[in-house]
């Protein structure tokens, strides 16, 4: 049974389609429309469809396509797998609920500390017996470059340099980027570190757009064998969600 899960952004829509657990189908839009829909639902006759977003007010292709197919807007209520004792569960974002609820169904029964580096960085655990406590949000990798830039008056506006590997900065650009990169690669294992003296056998997931130049840069630290990439964890989440949906 085919689903279809929308994951709205800040920046970009991704598509997908699930056969059960498989993923069959993905694509990212930074505009949707009913033609975009129309091909979709023609190819994959998806029975079920979830929408996620960052968003407060719907976009207008959501009621076409709740017009075509059953469709549910997702809640971090939803996540029934999850026992979420965040103190403000109301204004826990969607998406970190359902990147959790996505490590759940990849892993389940397995500790797993999410890292989700996008605009910015979230860091959720959810132990072994689904609960969850809360987590913690950081400034992403562009959004510190353009701090750096942005609060200074002499300061360049630099993107983030995979291939840079050195300790220090012997020059004002290689300064800032051992600032940003450095730093946050610190942070990073930082957060990892402290997260492993609680639960010992623990799986690292990196999602989000940056995940694949943060796993370049933890590559050779203690952690990398329990480093794992997922970049569909949230849509993975999502599908788990609308697959217990009503069921």
């Amino acid at each position: 049974m085919a689903n279809l899960v929308a994951d709205i952004g800040n920046s970009f829509t991704k598509l997908a389609v699930f056969d059960g657990n498989n993923l069959v189908w993905m694509e990212s839009y930074a505009n949707i429309n009913a033609e975009i829909l129309s091909k979709v639902l023609s190819a994959y006759k998806p029975l079920k469809a979830i929408v996620s977003s960052v968003k407060k007010n719907p976009e207008s292709w959501e009621q076409y396509l709740a017009g075509q197919v059953g469709t549910v807007r997702f809640n971090t209520a939803m996540a029934k797998s999850v026992k979420n004792h965040y103190k403000t569960p109301q204004t826990l974002g969607a998406d970190r609920v359902a990147a959790i609820t996505g490590a759940q169904a990849l892993y389940p029964g397995k500790a797993s500390l999410v890292i989700d580096a996008g605009t910015c960085v979230t860091y959720d655990m959810i132990d072994a017996g689904g609960n969850y406590f809360g987590g913690s949000i950081s400034p992403g990798l562009n959004m510190r470059y353009k701090a750096v830039n942005h609060y200074t008056s002499a300061l360049p506006l630099l993107t983030p340099d995979a291939g840079f590997d050195s300790v220090y900065g012997d020059d004002t650009e290689s300064a800032i980027r051992s600032g940003v990169q450095n730093g946050i690669r610190f942070e990073i294992l930082g957060f990892i570190e402290t997260y492993f003296k609680t639960e010992k056998h623990l799986n690292i997931i990196l999602t989000g757009g940056d995940s694949i130049f943060f796993d370049t840069v933890l590559k050779n630290s203690i952690f990398a064998p329990q480093i794992k990439i997922e970049p569909h964890l949230v849509l993975a989440g999502l599908n788990a969600v609308i697959q217990q949906h009503n069921d």
